[in-house]
């Protein structure tokens, strides 16, 4: 049998981020996730279809009247909100076409799902 070991992020999991991710599926965003990324900052990532063609002004838009519903101590902590509609996460080298929006949203989506060390 082979063992799968969790993402990094999800080992930097709490209840308070668990509670943020909930909460926005509550809403009815089809997949959201949330670490602590140090002391001071929670990342947060939603992935939904509804983003498709909007900007990132336009995706935040949807996703912050439920993150305003959170604890102010928690939203105060929420510094990385990526938004991502689902066919955005995948690794662009496999797109026939090359679309340098497509490597942005694959390198945000690479950090959350691996951070870089943080110096907190």
């Amino acid at each position: 049998m082979i063992e799968t070991l969790p993402a990094t992020w999800e080992e930097k999991q709490t209840e308070e981020t668990r509670a943020v991710a909930e909460a926005l599926r509550d809403a009815g965003f089809k997949r959201a996730d949330a670490y602590r990324y140090n002391s001071a900052s929670i990342r947060v990532r939603v992935i939904d279809s509804r983003f498709e063609g909007l900007p990132v002004e336009k995706r935040h838009d949807l996703v912050e009247p439920t993150l305003e519903k959170l604890p102010i101590e928690t939203q105060g902590d929420i510094m990385s909100l990526y938004t991502f509609a689902p066919g955005e996460i995948h690794d662009p080298t496999r797109i026939g076409k090359q679309i340098p929006s497509a490597w942005k949203q694959y390198l945000l989506n690479a950090e959350f799902e691996d951070p870089s060390p943080s110096i907190l």
